[in-house]
């Protein structure tokens, strides 16, 4: 089965994302609204049935796709029995080529939603295999081993958001099971999950077995545990399943934010036409060092793709003519030189890509404190974030660690760091008082003020050098931006900033393995032409105004 990232637009609106306990909750509440578990059932497999189908749209073409059900005890298996009913009846699948593999056979006297969704499947002749553990299996082969063997397409219904803790018993050994089949080729899709892969929960950690999934389709609203770092991979691509439960009903609780440049783009101002190069805001860097000239031009080229007027980037002496030559638009001077005044006074300051932890920095720093204090805006990268673990600092700052500098910043060692860090990243940012802007495969923006924000990552073409201070630029011009703007806001600017990276990852014409990080900022600089520049209005003739 081929797979597609692209599932159409949603019909419910993804901006918030849920914990586990809070889906139990909003649950609990949907009967008093007259949902009750057996409509929401029936919603959510028939959602997942058509998202699968968008998904894979050569589902139900010539020929068969043998596909299991591996089901558990709750209603995360009545959702994949609803569902596989609906790709039946719809010809999207052959019932003589469908099975259920399941946990627990219910009882006769059991009426919940899983029950009798599998009552609809036995009536329809599908056969059903209660999973038999290891310690009872004779020596003949099981049949439903054998049917998840041949299965061209396994549906992960084993367990969801009610589990609060590990796998134990027969849900470990199917999931087990299935980690243990043949992958698929790159471009096809085996093994489905709905709403999480099943082991997953808010505090899934690295021991704990998990589905490994190619797909998994999150049920609304979907859960934040999908996209804590530890957990990610497992979930393979990601598909918002919507048309369950009534936003209003959704609205009453909060979560992180989901972001993505569709959404938070429109945070920051257009640049007008009456602008000029300081209207747009100036920015300050100090970077670079002998060895890492390259971090220190792809920042400086960070900030001009992200719309700043005027770059001005500060440089060791023994390193001003290998970046002067090259410069560019980026105005280059030696340091130390003192900051800039007057028409070169900063709106931002960014200190640290290939900077270098020398102890003349310090002094540099202190002063870069001292201003942000002061109300400037300020950007620690790198380095920089280095030296200034230990500082606090006023609500005008933006530090961008990967998980080994943020673990300097926590007082932590790298092979403790948690496989969910929302709650530990939210602290840090309260305490230091700044926005953490956490680099990962999944990025997670927290404010000194409680907002917390995700963003999906998992595009290998960002994972080389040079694309975080590509980052550390565009959080530098949106903040340089945004305060000549008098609308500066930290979060914002991190939020937008990484959701800006992340699109242009996605420009088409990008290898998918590797890019440039120059490549990268050219087409940044075309997704923020698009969408901040805008042209003077030009004025229709009026029909009597014709020359005759």
């Amino acid at each position: 089965m081929t797979g597609s990232q692209n599932a159409g637009p949603l019909p419910y609106p993804e901006e918030m994302l849920f914990s586990a306990e809070s889906a139990r909750t909003l649950d609990q509440l949907a009967p008093s609204w007259g949902l009750d578990p057996f409509a929401l059932v029936e919603a959510a497999g028939r959602s997942c049935a058509r998202g699968l189908t968008e998904v894979c749209p050569a589902l139900g073409s010539p020929g068969f796709c043998r596909t299991v059900i591996a089901a558990g005890s709750g209603n995360n298996a009545a959702d994949a029995l609803v569902m596989l009913r609906s790709l039946i009846t719809e010809g999207r699948l052959s019932p003589g080529a469908s099975a259920v593999v399941i946990n627990r056979l219910p009882s006769p006297e059991e009426h919940n939603p899983r029950s009798e969704a599998l009552k609809v499947l036995i009536k329809m002749d599908i056969p059903v295999y209660p999973w038999r553990e290891e310690a009872d299996l004779p020596e003949a082969d099981d049949p439903g081993r054998k049917a998840l063997d041949q299965a061209d397409l396994i549906i992960d219904g084993i367990a969801g958001t009610g589990l609060r803790g590990s796998l134990t018993g027969s849900a470990k050994e199917m999931t087990a099971y299935i980690n243990r089949l043949d992958d698929p080729p790159a471009d096809q899709v085996r093994v489905v999950s709905l709403d999480i892969p099943s082991g997953n929960f808010d505090d899934w950690a690295p021991s704990m077995p998990i589905i490994k999934a190619d797909l998994t389709l999150a049920i609304e609203p979907r859960k934040s545990c999908l996209y804590h770092p530890g957990p990610r991979p497992f979930a393979g691509t990601i598909v918002p399943v919507g048309g369950i439960f009534p936003s209003a009903l959704v609205r009453n609780f909060s979560g992180p934010e989901f972001i993505t440049w569709e959404r938070v783009r429109r945070r920051i101002p257009p640049i007008l036409p009456d602008n000029y190069k300081y209207s747009r805001g100036v920015v300050e860097i100090k970077a670079g060092s002998i060895g890492s000239t390259g971090a220190a031009q792809i920042a400086a080229r960070g900030a001009q793709a992200a719309g700043a007027g005027l770059v001005r980037l500060l440089v060791d002496p023994e390193i001003y003519p290998i970046l002067a030559f090259s410069a560019g638009g980026v105005m280059v001077a030696p340091a130390p030189e003192e900051e800039g005044e007057g028409r070169f006074r900063p709106d931002a300051v960014l200190l640290g890509p290939g900077w270098g932890r020398y102890p003349d920095r310090l002094p540099v720093l202190t002063r870069a404190l001292d201003r942000e204090a002061a109300g400037l805006p300020l950007i620690l990268d790198a380095d920089a974030i280095a030296l200034s673990a230990a500082r606090t600092f006023h609500g005008n700052a933006i530090l961008t660690p990967h998980p080994g500098e943020f673990a300097i910043l926590a007082g932590l060692s790298p092979d403790k760091f948690p496989a969910n860090p929302l709650p530990l990243i939210s602290r840090i940012a309260r305490e230091r008082h700044a926005v953490i802007l956490f680099k990962s495969h999944v990025s997670i923006i927290a404010g000194p003020d409680g907002r917390l924000g995700i963003q999906d990552g998992m595009a290998p073409v960002l994972a080389a050098g040079g694309t975080g201070d590509l980052l550390a630029g565009f959080c530098a011009a949106l903040a340089a931006r945004t305060k000549r703007a008098d609308c500066y806001d930290a979060y914002t600017c991190a939020a937008v900033a990484v959701a800006l990276l992340m699109e242009a990852a996605a420009t088409p014409a990008l290898s998918r393995n590797f890019a440039d990080p120059l490549d990268l900022a050219d087409a940044a600089a075309r997704l923020a032409g698009e969408t901040w520049l805008k042209a003077p209005s030009r004025p229709s003739p009026r029909p009597d105004s014709r020359p005759s």
